[in-house]
């Protein structure tokens, strides 16, 4: 673990949630399978039945890590729902089409991917037996991604109450909602992004973050950027974005001033309409939730979070085999929980 995560973690260790603190003053947000998929690739953890159980303990060992060193009033788990990305995929048909590559993630645990994907069905599956008997909200709602859920539940616990939101994932895309309510932490890097760190790691404010996703594009999820355009080039032709916050508008007319300048400006005139369905497709600013979604998530928030309930989840914890996957699994189940567990009343 390095010394700068060590720091940031002691930091918000020591500032203890105690009495004075409101259901949704500290809020934890999960990317729900951005986190098991990771703890899934890397646990190579057999029970003894010789059935796999790496993506569930080691989720749930994340999960406590999280709770213990985060200290949240709320936590809630989001999944993509059914057919997560369909919108996209009516805007932008190659959308995500890597994703599905038939090659093994785990290729140390499993001889096929069909084994694999059983496996990672029945883990998922299970978790959510025992997401039930914790003090955590899950939401999945089909046809949703969960960037969306997580971008409109972020945003609106933070104008409405005022919440201090973490929000964990691997995914860059949520470094665009930074600010000084919402944070973002990156397993991957072992890094709490603020609107200080944004700046010192991609040179640029956090609001003009999706200005800098939509010009480059994204290959994880097949969205093309300007031909020809990197990091280094987009500063140099764009030297704005690291000083002023820009809206796209603002890009088309510094491209329209200086089209005859570089092939670039021209480029991204010609491409007006590739780069405005790019933008739309990655602004979590204006998430793809409609009316009925967006009440269903704000109702969550004012719901009750199930109440701990130990022996439930050390029932189906032995059952399962996950055994020292979690030490003293008693009393890590009392201390981290006992937080969230005392605003559910």
């Amino acid at each position: 673990m390095s010394k700068d995560l060590l720091k940031i973690l002691e930091g918000i260790s020591k500032d203890e949630v105690g009495p004075t603190f409101k259901k949704h003053d500290r809020v934890l947000i999960i990317d729900g399978l951005n986190l098991f998929l990771r703890n899934f690739a890397v646990m190579n953890v057999i029970n003894e039945q010789g059935v796999h159980i790496g993506g569930l303990g080691g989720f749930l060992r994340s999960l406590g890590f999280l709770i213990n060193h985060i200290n949240p009033t709320e936590a809630y788990i989001i999944f993509d729902g059914v057919g997560s990305s369909t919108n996209r995929k009516n805007l932008l048909p190659e959308y995500k089409s890597n994703r599905n590559t038939g090659k093994l993630v785990n290729w140390e645990a499993f001889d096929n991917i069909d084994d694999e994907e059983d496996a990672k069905v029945n883990q998922i599956s299970r978790l959510i037996h025992y997401l039930k008997c914790i003090p955590v909200k899950v939401l999945s709602m089909d046809k949703v991604e969960a960037d969306d859920i997580i971008a409109h539940l972020s945003t609106h616990l933070a104008n409405e109450f005022n919440s201090k939101v973490y929000i964990v994932s691997s995914d860059k895309d949520f470094l665009q909602l930074v600010n000084s309510n919402i944070t973002v932490y990156r397993p991957v890097e072992k890094e709490f992004f603020t609107p200080d760190k944004v700046k010192a790691k991609f040179e640029i404010p956090a609001e003009n973050f999706i200005l800098y996703k939509t010009l480059l594009g994204d290959n994880s999820d097949k969205i093309p950027g300007v031909k020809g355009l990197g990091p280094g080039k987009l500063f140099k032709l764009f030297p704005e974005l690291k000083t002023h916050k820009l809206t796209l508008d603002d890009i088309f007319k510094i491209c329209e001033e200086k089209y005859k300048e570089h092939v670039i400006y021209s480029r991204i005139i010609f491409d007006k309409d590739t780069v405005l369905k790019n933008y739309k497709l990655m602004n979590l600013s204006n998430p793809m939730v409609d009316e009925v979604e967006q009440l269903n998530i704000e109702n969550l928030i004012n719901s009750t979070a199930p109440k701990l309930q130990a022996d439930s989840f050390l029932r189906i914890y032995n059952e399962d085999g996950l055994k020292y996957m979690i030490k003293d699994t008693s009393f890590w189940l009392r201390n981290t929980f006992k937080v969230l567990n005392s605003f559910n009343k």
